[in-house]
């Protein structure tokens, strides 16, 4: 229920993601990113711890293929997540799940990855690393747009958009969120989302197709 792309601008060395999600507040799970280190997106059934224990690994000199395996390695219920990686080099990683819901899939290109899941098409991804590579001298946070938008053009997820981020980080590391006005929506859920993050298969909204 979530689609999403993390990228590198090779001229100004700026690194970000973005993501949309039929869930509420998913920039605030989902997306992370640290100056001169990389980006991470954490969905599916989303472990928000994921993403700075990855940033962690490659602030220590890891790439973004070695942090993201060993985070795979030593993960709980690391079955339920998917994750992408861009590391400062522009370097990408990506990780899929076997209980990852729905049609899923990624697609990467130079310094991008785009990945998704419970997709309305095939296309998704693909059409989400081909707007970010088209206007390279672009700002990174208008390629980012222009991949989201891409990517909900060419179909986007099964359910209906409810939240969306861009995080974009240059020389220091201050991401700003805004979750004031998702609050009303988020404050309900937010036991269940901490349940779905430590033991998915006991979170009484989680179900995968098939199972019922």
């Amino acid at each position: 229920m979530t689609f999403s792309l993390v990228g590198r601008c090779a001229r100004t060395a700026m690194l970000g993601m973005v993501v949309t999600s039929s869930s509420p507040a998913v920039a605030a799970r989902c997306a992370w990113a640290r100056a001169g280190v990389g980006a991470v997106a954490t969905q599916n059934v989303t472990d928000p711890s994921l993403g700075p224990w990855i940033l962690d690994l490659m602030a220590a000199g890891r790439s973004a293929a070695d942090a993201l395996a060993e985070v795979v390695t030593r993960a709980p219920h690391i079955e339920y997540r998917q994750l992408a990686v861009v590391d400062a080099q522009g370097t990408t990683a990506s990780y899929t799940g076997a209980r990852t819901l729905g049609r899923h899939g990624r697609a990467s290109g130079k310094d991008c990855l785009a990945a998704g899941n419970l997709l309305a098409g095939e296309m998704v991804t693909a059409a989400m690393v081909r707007a970010f590579e088209q206007r390279p001298r672009d700002h990174l946070a208008d390629r980012l747009l222009d991949a989201l938008r891409a990517g909900a053009a060419a179909g986007g997820e099964e359910g209906p958009v409810r939240s969306c981020g861009l995080l974009v980080v240059d020389q220091v590391a201050w991401p700003v969120t805004e979750l004031a006005r998702l609050w009303a929506l988020w404050r309900p859920q937010e036991a269940e989302y901490v349940q779905r993050a430590l033991d998915p298969a006991a979170a009484p909204s989680y179900r995968v197709p098939g199972d019922e």
